[in-house]
């Protein structure tokens, strides 16, 4: 496994499948205690908003930008993207339903009022009646197809940032702290089980971090004050 250099999650998935072969399916016990390597916590991608508009800019086929505005602008899954249904969005209230999500639980979404005007256009436009807003072929846009047009609509724009589905999810996330929202409506938005998931958002959200004053600062502020105040008695 190092000479192949995989991640600690594919080793630990690794050992666990070997641990449940052993243990229920030969009934043997012979893994003992054998420790899983840590999980790399890294910090998700987050865009500015001037990397978003950049990025929107750079599309200029209509679905296309219609699927980036979803997926930043709902803070859906690319999964739950590409098989949303048009008969789960209510237009008239700007709101729409995820139908069995990550845990198949049900949950609500916002939508923009931008996003829903460029889809009424765009559902009227199209050719081929679906029930999915991304249709194909085969039925819905695939999730390797949603993850190659941003990609590429990155690359368009420049942006250096590794740029994929889920760092438009972070984004939704991060600006939604930055404006205020109480982080427990963002963790409803973004169906997470667990508050901890979504305070992963916090760590990335740097007009936040820019709030705290360092100690430097205000060490030499006190400083000043002080030369200030004894020119003043002097």
């Amino acid at each position: 496994m190092t000479k192949k250099k995989l991640k600690p999650a594919s080793i630990n998935l690794a050992l666990s499948s070997i641990k449940f072969y052993f243990k229920e399916v030969l009934k043997k016990n012979i893994m003992g205690d054998i420790k899983a390597p840590k999980i790399e916590k890294t910090l998700p991608t987050v865009l500015t908003m001037d990397e978003i508009k950049l990025l929107l800019d750079a599309t200029k086929n209509p679905r296309q930008r219609l699927l980036i505005e979803l997926l930043y602008s709902s803070g859906l899954r690319v999964s739950e993207a590409v098989k949303l249904r048009v008969n789960d969005l209510d237009l008239a209230e700007n709101m729409g339903t995820v139908r069995a999500g990550k845990g198949k639980k049900d949950r609500n979404i916002i939508l923009s009022k931008s996003f829903v005007k460029a889809l009424k256009i765009y559902l009227d436009d199209r050719l081929v009646e679906s029930k999915y807003i991304f249709n194909s072929r085969d039925g819905h846009l695939t999730e390797r197809m949603a993850q190659r047009i941003v990609n590429e609509s990155a690359a368009r724009a420049g942006i250096k940032k590794r740029v994929y589905c889920h760092a438009l999810r972070s984004s939704f996330a991060t600006h939604l702290l930055d404006a205020g929202t109480d982080i427990r409506v963002i963790q409803v938005l973004l169906g997470h089980s667990d508050i901890s998931t979504t305070q992963r958002y916090t760590n990335v959200s740097r007009k936040q971090l820019r709030k705290v004053k360092s100690p430097l600062d205000v060490l030499k502020t006190s400083d000043k004050e002080l030369k200030v105040l004894g020119n003043w008695i002097d």
